[in-house]
Order: structure tokens, then C-alpha cells, then sequence
């Protein structure tokens, strides 16, 4: 191919004038040097090279390793890390051709909810992502049990992108953007000078350019006057509580907790402080205000209307969309919900009734990258812009950031390990580049999610209730159900 291309260069060259070359206009000049496929042969070889040579040029960058008609799945891994938030787990989708994906169960799931689907996967064309997201989805519902079906989705991706050579983000359309803004968590912290130096490094050191706290009743819990009906549920426990029948697992409308006017200024000065650390050239949004009803809702975001938050987050579940309306109608401050949603139709109940300002889906809940890139564009057109939700490794983050890269409307990608000295450590970019640098998150141009595990450090964080590490999984390999859903 090289000789060829070399005879016919000179043979070119050759023919051509001195004056005909600087007759040339500038821009196709430039042209035919630029123009190339598979990074090499100017179009005007392709016009006198055989077949067999113009197939193999142009196909040079497709990776030599795989043949992605050929590809088939062989086995799901995985292994189970800890973050700020618990148990992560990492799968691993292998192939016959030794490429692999990597994917990740929301945080908090059970890696089971992913290996049960690898009885429908074994033998299948991992880059058929949509064929098979279509196929497992029935298995994935809201919160932590989409976490299965999403890992998978993620790991599909990550092959395909191995296959062919190309990032994740560029099959789905190509990228908006070559970094991605992200959100800091802003944690409790009693001691005010304690809570201002977390907030100066986030800002100062990081880089980091929007923020997000907890808040509500959880603040005011322990202040004698702040709540009505608290005393009940004090003795079944917080909102985190997930025993039947305690606060925690009690939606909120149906507690009958409400916030006195003292309540409120308790909550309203603890805004004050946060805001007057931060600035207002900051956004500063606010999630975990505990489980109380519309009615207080509205009382509670009317009084922290003057400081200007970016979003209230998960006021109340997000299945009751005339409720959501409702809030959002009465207050000025943006109603944001989200993260436990599965798959697109539910978002557009709540887009269409213009139930929310934004719309928050964890990518490791809501289907994958391209449900979660559906999700956002069919918000676009409606004129609602879209945050993500995200609190787990770097795998499912850079799941997280291709999306995001192909998405218009994002606003912002949470990251909530900030405070985890290891969290980056779990993987390596292939590309060399930091995960995040000042605040954003890096676009890596490298194939698939761009990442490869640093195992020896994610071996020293892993949950110790399961030490397995990409061991086979034999005891899955076999479909026990018949899993059409029509007749």
C-alpha cells in the first residue's frame, strides 16, 4: 500500500506544474491535505488504489483486536468497592475477542440485580445495545432496582466504543462540550469554621463553580418548637430509616410532620450562613429535606426565597405530579426531582404537565447514557433544562460525563466523593488526563468510557461482606424463565 500510494504520489507530482501548484487556491489545497480517512490516504490516492488497499486504509483506526460483527459476550464479573456513599459495584462484561466493558450498579443496589441479566446476554453482540437494553429492561424498575439493567447498559457501551475505536459519547450522536461542569456537595458540619473551610477548599482549591447541601428537618430535629408531630416519629427512627412503617419509609404526605414559623427561621439562618460563606455568584442548590407535605413545602420555599437557591430537590416523591405542579407554581425557586426514576415515559408525564423546572435523573436509574440522552433532549424541546444525579466511582461518573458531553441541556454533573482521598485512584484515564480538573470534568477522546480499573487500589477498598474480585460466575450462565411479556 505504502509503494502504491509513493508511485503515485511521485507520479503525480511529476505531472504538476510549478505554476499549476501555485495557481492553486489556498482552501483546496488545504482541502485535499486535510481530507483523509482512517488518518492517512488523501482522496486523491483513493481514486487509483485497488479495493483491498482503499478497505484497509480506511478501516485502519478500527480496533485490530476486535471484529465487531464478531464480538460475543462470554462472562459478567464484578467486584463490589466502597465510596462515601457504601457499596458500588463494578461489573465486567467480557468478550471472545478479550475486549471487556466496564458498567456499575447504582449506589446502594445489589449486584445481583446485574448478574441475573447475564443469562440474556452470554453469546449476544455486546455492540446491539439497544437490541438488548430492549430485552433486559423489563427487569429494572425505579430506584436501586434500575441499577442492573443501567450497569449493563453502561458496560454495552463501553465495548462498542472499545469495538469501533471511538468514546462513548460519539455513539450517541457526537459532543457538546470537551468538559462538563460539575456540582460539590456541601456536607453538614455543626462547627461553622469547620463547614467555611469545607467550603473554601471546594471553591478556592478545587475549583469548583456550584454547590449543593442538605436540608431541612434534619437540621432542627434536636430544637425544641421547630416541628409539629416529630415527637411520633422520633421514636421510629430518621429519614434514612428503611424498616416498614418508621419516618423514613413513610412518603411524605402521608407523616402529617409540619414546620412551625421558628422551624423555619431555624432552617432560614442556616441558609443565611451557608449563602454568606458561598456568595452569590455561586449557584447553590439544596436536596434531603425530609418527609413532610405539599403544604409545607410551599411555606418552607417561599421562606428561602431570598437567597436565590438554584433548585429544591425531592420536596416530594416524584411520582406525585399534580402535587409537583402545584409547588412549583406557588414558589419562585426551581423544583427539581429526578434520581430515582426508570426510563423516559415518566419523565415526560412530568415534563408535559410542567411539574418541575429541572429534571434530575441518575444515569445509573434512569436506562443508561442514551435513555438518560432521550430523557434530556425531549426536555430541551420542552424548554426544561436537566441536572444529573451521581454518587458512586468513577466508572458509572465517566458513564455520567459522555452522556452529559452529548447533551445539550445539562446543567451540571453531581459529584458527591469529593471528600474520598481515593476515589480517583479506582481507575486510570487512557488518555493520561485528570477525571476532574478545577470543577469540571475532562471529555476523554479515548475509546469507550475511557478508563481502565487500577485494581491493586480498588482490591484495598473492597467491601468486606464481599471480597470477590472478577471472579467467573458460572452459577448465572443459565435462563430459568421465559421472559416475553405478550402473546
Amino acid at each position: 500500500m505504502k509503494n502504491l500510494f509513493k508511485k503515485h504520489l511521485t507520479s503525480n507530482s511529476s505531472k504538476q506544474t510549478e505554476s499549476d501548484s501555485a495557481a492553486q487556491p489556498d482552501g483546496r489545497r488545504e482541502f485535499l491535505k486535510k481530507s483523509a480517512l482512517g488518518g492517512g490516504l488523501a482522496l486523491s490516492g483513493f481514486m487509483f488504489a485497488p479495493m483491498e488497499d482503499t478497505l484497509a486504509q480506511s478501516t485502519s483506526k478500527v480496533n485490530r483486536n476486535s471484529s465487531p460483527s464478531e464480538l460475543k459476550i462470554t462472562d459478567m464479573r464484578y467486584c463490589v468497592p466502597l465510596t462515601t456513599v457504601g457499596r458500588c459495584p463494578i461489573i465486567r462484561i467480557d468478550t471472545n475477542q478479550g475486549i471487556y466493558g466496564l458498567g456499575e450498579v447504582r449506589d446502594g443496589g445489589d449486584v445481583r440485580y446485574a448478574l441475573m441479566l447475564k443469562s440474556r446476554l452470554l453469546g449476544q453482540n455486546p455492540c446491539n445495545v439497544e437490541l438488548l437494553f430492549k430485552a433486559i429492561k423489563q427487569f429494572g424498575f425505579h430506584g436501586r432496582q434500575a441499577g442492573g439493567v443501567c450497569g449493563v447498559e453502561m458496560a454495552l457501551w463501553d465495548l462498542a466504543g472499545k469495538a469501533y475505536n471511538v468514546p462513548a459519547y460519539q455513539l450517541l450522536g457526537g459532543k457538546y462540550r470537551d468538559t462538563v461542569r460539575l456540582y460539590a456537595d456541601t456536607p453538614e458540619e455543626e462547627d461553622s469554621n469547620v463547614f467555611s473551610a469545607k467550603v473554601k477548599d471546594r471553591l478556592v482549591t478545587k475549583g469548583y463553580t456550584w454547590l449543593k447541601m442538605d436540608l431541612g428537618i434534619e437540621l432542627i430535629k434536636d430544637i425544641p418548637g421547630t416541628t409539629v408531630n416529630s415527637n411520633f416519629w422520633k421514636t421510629k427512627g430518621s429519614q434514612w430509616n428503611d424498616r416498614p412503617m418508621t419516618h423514613g419509609n413513610t412518603k411524605h404526605q402521608f407523616t402529617q410532620v409540619q414546620i412551625t414559623d421558628k422551624g423555619l427561621d431555624e432552617i432560614a439562618k442556616y441558609v443565611d450562613k451557608v449563602r454568606t460563606a458561598v456568595g452569590y455568584d455561586v449557584p447553590l442548590s439544596s436536596d434531603h429535606f425530609g418527609h413532610f407535605d405539599m403544604n409545607n413545602s410551599i411555606r418552607l420555599a417561599k421562606k428561602l426565597e431570598p437567597y436565590r437557591l438554584a433548585w429544591m430537590e425531592d420536596v416530594i416523591p416524584w411520582e406525585f405530579t399534580d402535587q409537583l405542579k402545584e409547588i412549583s407554581a406557588s414558589v419562585e425557586t426551581p423544583i427539581c426531582t429526578g434520581e430515582d426514576i426508570y426510563l423516559k415515559e415518566e419523565f415526560i408525564k412530568l415534563v408535559d404537565a410542567h411539574a418541575v423546572d429541572i429534571i434530575h435523573p441518575d444515569l445509573s436509574s434512569s436506562g443508561g447514557l442514551l435513555e438518560t440522552k432521550k430523557i434530556g433532549d425531549y426536555a430541551e424541546e420542552k424548554g426544561v433544562a436537566m441536572a444529573m444525579h451521581f454518587a458512586g466511582t468513577p466508572v458509572a461518573f465517566m458513564a455520567n460525563v459522555h452522556c452529559a458531553a452529548a447533551t445539550q441541556n445539562v446543567l451540571a454533573l453531581e459529584h458527591h466523593n469529593i471528600d474520598l482521598p481515593y476515589w480517583e485512584s479506582y481507575v486510570k484515564t487512557v488518555d493520561k488526563k485528570p477525571l476532574i480538573e478545577h470543577g469540571f470534568a475532562n471529555v476523554p477522546n479515548s475509546p469507550g468510557l475511557g478508563i481502565e480499573l487500577n485494581e491493586e487500589v480498588l482490591k484495598q477498598h473492597l467491601d468486606p461482606k464481599d471480597k470477590t474480585f472478577f471472579a467467573p460466575t458460572p452459577e448465572w450462565n443459565e435462563k430459568r424463565s421465559w421472559d416475553r411479556m405478550w402473546s
